[in-house]
């Protein structure tokens, strides 16, 4: 299963394609704003508006086997504590050895512009080379998350 935080992806049309053509089941959950798709294998999940809903829905859904498609860090922890694997719309895969690192680097960029309130951040803008990089990246993910969540025999 694909779990994508649908509300601010970038590559939601990217993961949808990747779906397809391997034949996983997918789910944007949001706060709403998203058409359902009309493949079988794509769904929308609408969560309530409050802060976090999509993150939470998504935390206590996904497990060993599946892939969160998120950019928020301290879901992506979330998500590989519960056994998923996680690609951030910029292709970076997060598991279990890498997690902690990124959630300490986004707590301090954080402190960082707290003490800077006049720091303006911003990155280049975001190119079909990172698309790209994304669907490779979503592709090899399936791949571990498939061999991964399967049951020893």
């Amino acid at each position: 299963m694909i779990w994508i935080d649908a509300d601010a992806c970038p590559v939601r049309a990217e993961a949808e394609a990747v779906a397809i053509r391997a034949g996983v089941p997918l789910a944007h959950v949001c706060n709403g704003g998203i058409r359902a798709p009309a493949h079988p294998l794509l769904r929308v999940i609408y969560v309530d508006g409050g802060p976090d809903e999509a993150d939470k829905r998504i935390a206590a859904e996904c497990g060993p086997g599946d892939v969160v498609v998120t950019a928020d860090i301290p879901l992506a922890a979330r998500a590989v504590e519960a056994g998923a694997l996680v690609v951030k719309p910029d292709g970076e895969v997060l598991d279990a050895r890498n997690v902690g690192r990124a959630l300490a680097a986004r707590d301090l960029m954080a402190d960082l512009r707290a003490a800077d309130p006049f720091r303006r951040g911003g990155g280049r803008p975001f190119g079909k080379a990172d698309r790209a990089r994304f669907k490779d990246a979503l592709d090899r993910a399936l791949r571990a998350a498939s061999s991964a969540g399967k049951e020893p025999e």
